[in-house]
């Protein structure tokens, strides 16, 4: 399953600062309707995802009914991203073989 959407990158301030792009509704449901033959455990749903020219691979975290996508310190750091820029996200669901 593939999907681009944009969103804004929020922030989760706990022992580490963790910065995520919320996955909108409609693609959310649809993550939902495969979810069982792409999780690992804990509901959590393995991605390849792109952003500008950096493509990075993670895991989905589920959140409220919706995911959240992880966005690693060296993806926010090549394109200056920080919590409240808006972002254009290439993802692609891994299901399991």
């Amino acid at each position: 399953m593939e999907f681009a959407f944009s969103g804004r990158v929020i922030e989760w301030r706990g022992p580490s600062p963790y910065f995520f792009v919320p996955v909108p509704d409609e693609e959310s449901a649809d993550i939902r309707e495969v979810a069982a033959m792409a999780t690992y455990g804990w509901g959590v749903i393995p991605v390849e995802a792109r952003i500008g020219e950096v493509a990075f691979r993670t895991s989905l975290c589920p959140k409220d009914g919706g995911y959240l996508l992880p966005l690693k310190a060296a993806v926010r750091k090549t394109h200056s991203v920080s919590a409240g820029d808006d972002v254009t996200v290439e993802m692609t669901v891994r299901l399991r073989p």
